[in-house]
C-alpha cells in the first residue's frame, strides 16, 4: 500500500485502487463496523414473523378462552334464571307434544292465560299423595280464576262461562270422567288445567291434582314456549 500526503488531507491509497481521505475512510470504516454488529443482531434474534405469530397465536387462545368463559356464564344465567330445558314423558299432550320431546320453559314476569301449555310441580306439598314427590306434569290452560267450568262428558265438550270451547289441538274430545264434580268455579290464584289428549289424562279432572283438581299459579314452573327436539318440529308451542 502506498501512502501520499498533502498540507491539507492524508489519502491512503488501498486494493480497490482507489484512493480515500482519512476522513472517508472512518465513514467507510464505521459503516462496516455498523452492519456487521446489524448482521450479529440479526443472527441471534429469532425470526420477527416467527414471533409474531406466536404472539398472534396465544392472544388468539386467550381470547376465545375469554368468549368461551362468557358464553357458559350466559347460558348458566339464563337456564337458571330465565329458561328452563324439560323433557316430555308420557302421551297425556298427544297430538300437541309427545313423549321424548324436549320444550324450553320460561316464568319470568309470566301470569297464566288460557290456551298456555305449562309444566306444573308435583312436589311434597302438591302431590297426589302427602308427603310423596312425583315428576313435574304438563298440561294446557283451560281457565283462570273466576272462571266457571263445566264439561258435557257425553258430547265430549268443555265449556267455560256457557261458552263451548273451539279446541283444535284435543286428540279426542271429552268422554273420560273422573271424582270432580262440575260445574265449578275456579278459585282465587288457581288454574284448571287438561291434557289435550283428554281420554289418557291425569288432570284437573280428579282431586288428586292441586287442590280438587284445581292448581296453584305458584306450583306453575313455567310456560312452554319452544320446541327444540326433534328438530325438524322446531318452534314455538300452540
Amino acid at each position: 500500500m502506498s501512502q501520499q500526503t498533502n498540507d491539507k488531507n492524508e489519502e491512503f491509497f488501498f486494493g480497490d485502487g482507489n484512493f480515500y481521505s482519512d476522513d472517508t475512510q472512518r465513514e467507510v470504516q464505521n459503516s462496516a463496523k455498523d452492519e456487521s454488529l446489524a448482521e450479529h443482531k440479526v443472527e441471534n434474534e429469532p425470526p420477527k414473523t416467527a414471533k409474531n405469530f406466536k404472539n398472534a397465536f396465544i392472544f388468539n387462545i386467550f381470547e376465545w378462552l375469554d368468549v368461551v368463559v362468557a358464553s357458559v356464564i350466559v347460558v348458566v344465567i339464563l337456564f337458571t334464571f330465565v329458561f328452563r330445558l324439560v323433557a316430555i314423558d308420557g302421551n297425556s299432550m298427544n297430538n300437541t307434544l309427545f313423549d321424548g320431546e324436549r320444550v324450553i320453559i320460561t316464568n319470568m314476569f309470566y301470569t297464566p292465560k288460557r290456551g298456555d301449555v305449562v309444566v306444573i310441580s308435583r312436589n311434597t306439598e302438591n302431590s297426589s299423595v302427602a308427603g310423596t314427590y312425583e315428576e313435574p306434569i304438563i298440561k294446557r290452560v283451560i281457565a283462570t280464576e273466576g272462571d266457571t267450568v263445566d264439561i258435557d262428558f257425553e258430547k265430549g265438550i268443555v265449556y267455560v262461562n256457557n261458552e263451548a270451547l273451539k279446541e283444535d289441538y284435543i286428540k279426542e274430545p271429552t268422554y273420560r270422567k273422573a271424582d270432580v264434580k262440575f260445574p265449578l268455579v275456579v278459585k282465587e290464584n288457581c288454574v284448571f288445567v287438561l291434557g289435550d289428549n283428554r281420554n289418557d289424562s291425569k288432570d284437573s279432572r280428579t282431586s288428586d291434582i292441586g287442590d280438587n283438581g284445581q292448581v296453584n299459579v305458584k306450583y306453575i314452573l313455567g310456560h312452554a314456549v319452544l320446541r327444540i327436539f326433534p328438530l325438524n318440529k322446531f318452534g314455538g308451542i300452540d
